[in-house]
């Protein structure tokens, strides 16, 4: 049976990204060793490093004046990161869930911070818009899409402010001016690379503006110096990333990407609006064309493991709703093909008929 996998992260990657990357397993170009132990300062790693980064600058169409960087650490280490190479006395947060508290956790320990908007009142259903930003931050910190609640940005801010985003579960959906933003930070695993890689894209000029001493490790500009082979790299999760990139490439590109993510998003919430047994939670002005959050109707709330053991007998697996969230969360990132959603689509169809 085909498995339809709507995990949250790590989640699906294409079948190109896992054919290739397992061939490499067994023999990494030609040199008869795997990428699991080839040297990451081989000719052949260090082309794969250049072709990705170089695929990355093509892809998000990326001007001059900016580095980017594979590091370490997932997203979280950049919570730690970029107060620590940004914020001088204040910086400015918007709370839209889970990841975007734990970032301004992180904040507070090098800084003031002024979180100026926070949708925490309705369960981090929408994306707050009545706010001001005060005029001496450092920065201001967005997460463009939460995973958890299923919220997300459709087009880039424009702010009088050096802006910081966080794209984990949304990079390469659609395209974004990345001139509007000093740092761009995403964990790879849900729409690049198995874990264990963290895509940065960082405006060059803006760093070293902070005048704390910053341990090497943690400072970006470190990592831009050395092409991000200051220390070791991680070399798979890098190599099935560069396939990933590749394949984006094969499709078109970002904005080919955005059309297929936009309109599997859209035959799913149609479906979700038309069905008699389920609601969709986030604003619709909000909703994310990533992670689609739905729940249960009121007096159909008792089939809900119901629902969930009859979509996984037809091979539908991973679209339990996060805990504080509760009912399905159905993760459609990039390499998620239209006919699973279709698949889940019959499935509600077909349970609906059922109930």
């Amino acid at each position: 049976m085909k498995k339809h996998n709507f995990y949250a992260g790590p989640s699906i990657l294409s079948e190109y990204t896992i054919n290739n990357a397992a061939d490499a397993v067994l023999n990494f170009a030609g040199t008869e060793l795997s990428i699991l132990e080839v040297s990451h300062r081989s000719k052949e790693f260090v082309a794969v490093m250049d072709e990705a980064r170089a695929l990355v600058k093509e892809l998000l169409n990326i001007p001059a004046g900016y580095e980017v960087l594979f590091l370490g650490g997932g997203a979280s280490m950049q919570f730690c990161m970029a107060p620590y190479n940004f914020l001088k006395t204040k910086a400015a947060y918007l709370d839209t869930g889970v990841w975007a508290s734990k970032a301004i956790v992180e904040a507070k320990l090098f800084g003031e911070v002024v979180v100026v908007g926070s949708s925490k009142d309705k369960n981090y259903n929408y994306i707050p818009k009545d706010y001001t930003l005060p005029s001496d931050i450092d920065y201001f910190h967005i997460t463009t899409n939460n995973t958890i609640y299923g919220t997300g940005y459709q087009k880039d801010l424009d702010v009088d402010a050096r802006l910081i985003a966080d794209m984990s579960s949304d990079i390469f959906s659609r395209p974004i001016d990345v001139s509007k933003y000093d740092l761009i930070y995403a964990g790879a695993q849900k729409n690049l690379a198995p874990a264990g890689v963290t895509l940065v894209i960082v405006r060059t000029e803006a760093l070293g503006k902070v005048d704390r001493a910053i341990p090497t490790i943690l400072n970006y500009a470190t990592h831009s110096k050395k092409e991000s082979m200051f220390n070791t790299p991680p070399v798979f999760p890098i190599y099935a990333a560069l396939q990933t990139l590749r394949y984006y490439k094969s499709l078109g590109g970002v904005e080919a990407l955005e059309k297929i993510n936009r309109d599997k998003a859209a035959i799913l919430y149609q479906e979700i609006e038309r069905n008699k047994l389920f609601h969709g939670t986030a604003a619709t002005e909000d909703r994310s064309i990533m992670n689609v959050c739905f729940v249960m109707n009121e007096e159909y709330s008792a089939l809900e493991a119901e629902f969930i053991t009859y979509a996984t007998a037809r091979g539908i697996i991973g679209i339990k709703g996060y805990r504080t969230v509760g009912g399905f969360r159905a993760s459609i990132y990039n390499a998620m093909p239209k006919s699973s959603v279709e698949a889940l689509i019959e499935a509600m169809q077909a349970f609906e008929n059922e109930h």
